[in-house]
C-alpha cells in the first residue's frame, strides 16, 4: 500500500469547494517569543473545528453507491468523527461514531449535531476501535480508521500541499502526531514540492507510540492528557511507513508544553486551540534550540477544547507565571486582621481575588486562624514586593 504525490493532488480536486481552505499566517509575537519565523496554518477555522475534514471527506467521497447506503462506522476521539459526521451528513451517508469514556463533551455533542449515532463505548481509543469493529462486522457498516487508511492519509496529505504554496519558504514543519495519517500526508505533499523541507513530529510524552515504534519498542501508553486528540497507544501501520523515512525527528512534549501552548495561542494569536492542536508550539517551546532562525511552520490541528477546560488551563498558566498567587498567612483570630493583611497587599497593587479563612486546621493555635489569599499580581517580582511586604509587616507566610 501505498499513497503518492498524484493521490494527494487528486484528493484536493475531488474535495475542492466542499472543504475551507484554511489561512497560513505568519505570527510576529511567536516570532518574538521563540527566535524563530513563524507561520501558522489554522486548520481549527474548520467548519468542524479540527484538520480532519480533508481526509473524512475524501475517503466518504470514494465510497461506492452499495457502501453509502450501508453506512459508516468509526472509532474517534472527537475530531475525525465531527467531520465524518458532518460530510456524512452532507452526503446522505448514515455515520455511526463510537468515542471513548472522557471524551470532551463538546466533541460528542458535536458530532451528534451533525446527525450521527454516538456510542460511548472503551476506556480508550484501542477499546473504542474494538466497538467500532464489532459493529462492522454485525451490523454491516464500512470502518473508517481515523487514520489507517489511503484515502484519510491522501486527503490530510492536502494539508501539507496547502502549507507549501502559501509559504513556500520554509524550512521545517512541525505536525502533532496521533495515529499519524496528517504527519504522512502532509510529508509526503511537502517533501514532494519541497525536497530540503525538515519534518518534525509531535507526540505527548504519555502516548508516544511512533517515538517507540521507530526504536522498535512496545509503546507504554496511558494517562489522561490534555493532548487527547493525540492520545494513541498504537500509531497506524499505513502511516507510518509512509512517514517514518520522512520525519527528521519526532519530539516529545509534556503536559506543561502542551498547556503553555494553548494558553500563547490564546493569549498572543487570539485564537483557540486544542491541547493537540497547540503540539507544534509546545515543541518550539519545549526544544528551542533546534529552531532559532529558521523559518517554521506549524499546523495548528483543531480548536475543540472543552470551555471548562480552556479556563482552567489559562489559569494554570497564570499560576505558573506567578501572575495568581496564593500567601497562606498564619495569623491571630481576631477582629480587623484580615482588614489589616488586605491593606498591605492593595498598598502594593496586589489584587485580592479569594480569602480563605481556616480555624480548624489542626496544626494552627486554637487562638489562630489560616489566611488563604489568592492575588493578582503583575508577575513574578511583584508577587516577591507583596511576599516582602507582608513578611516586613510581621506576617508569618508561605506562598502557595
Amino acid at each position: 500500500m501505498t499513497v503518492t504525490f498524484d493521490d494527494i493532488l487528486a484528493a484536493r480536486d475531488r474535495i475542492a469547494g466542499q472543504v475551507d481552505r484554511t489561512p497560513v499566517r505568519y505570527s510576529r509575537r511567536l516570532s518574538q517569543l521563540t527566535g524563530a519565523e513563524v507561520w501558522i496554518k489554522f486548520d481549527n477555522l474548520h467548519f468542524t473545528g479540527s484538520f480532519k475534514e480533508r481526509g473524512a471527506l475524501n475517503r466518504l467521497l470514494q465510497l461506492t453507491p452499495e457502501e453509502r447506503k450501508r453506512g459508516v462506522v468509526a472509532a474517534s476521539a472527537g475530531n475525525h468523527a465531527q467531520a465524518l459526521a458532518y460530510h456524512g451528513g452532507r452526503l446522505g451517508v448514515p455515520v455511526t461514531i463510537v468515542m471513548p469514556e472522557g471524551t470532551p463533551f463538546v466533541k460528542a455533542d458535536g458530532t451528534r449535531a451533525h446527525g450521527a449515532t454516538v456510542v460511548i463505548k472503551g476506556l480508550d481509543f484501542s477499546g473504542s476501535t474494538e466497538e467500532a469493529h464489532r459493529l462492522r462486522d454485525e451490523e454491516g457498516f464500512v470502518f473508517i480508521s481515523a487514520f489507517d487508511d489511503e484515502g484519510i492519509v491522501a486527503g490530510q496529505g492536502v494539508c501539507g500541499l496547502e502549507f507549501m504554496e502559501d509559504a513556500p519558504d520554509l524550512d521545517v514543519l512541525i505536525i502533532p502526531i496521533g495515529g499519524g495519517g496528517l504527519i504522512a500526508g502532509s510529508a509526503i505533499a511537502a517533501k514532494a514540492m519541497k525536497p530540503s523541507i525538515r519534518i518534525f513530529g509531535v507526540e505527548a510524552a504519555m502516548y508516544p507510540s511512533f517515538s517507540a515504534k521507530r526504536r522498535g519498542e512496545a509503546p507504554r501508553c496511558g494517562g489522561q492528557t490534555i493532548a487527547e486528540g493525540i492520545a494513541i497507544k498504537a500509531v497506524g501501520d499505513i502511516p507510518f511507513a509512509l512517514a517514518e523515512p520522512l520525519i527528521e525527528e519526532v519530539l516529545v512534549c509534556q503536559e506543561a508544553d502542551f498547556e503553555r501552548g494553548v494558553s500563547y495561542l490564546a493569549t498572543m494569536e487570539r485564537t483557540v486551540a486544542e491541547g493537540a492542536g497547540a503540539g507544534g508550539l509546545a515543541a518550539m517551546l519545549a526544544y528551542p534550540d533546534k529552531f532559532k532562525g529558521l523559518k517554521v511552520g506549524i499546523e495548528l490541528t483543531g480548536g475543540n477544547i472543552d470551555a471548562r477546560m480552556l479556563a482552567v488551563v489559562l489559569n494554570r498558566e497564570l499560576v505558573r507565571e506567578k501572575r495568581l498567587i496564593v500567601y497562606r498567612i498564619l495569623g491571630d483570630d481576631r477582629p480587623g486582621m484580615l482588614s489589616k493583611m488586605s491593606a498591605v497587599i492593595g498598598g502594593l497593587g496586589g489584587n485580592i481575588i479569594d480569602v480563605v479563612h481556616n480555624r480548624l486546621a489542626l496544626d494552627v493555635p486554637a487562638k489562630g486562624a489560616e489566611f488563604d489569599i489568592m492575588v493578582e499580581t503583575r508577575g513574578e517580582a511583584h508577587a516577591e514586593e507583596i511576599r516582602q511586604g507582608l513578611e516586613g509587616a510581621g506576617y508569618e507566610l508561605r506562598m502557595g
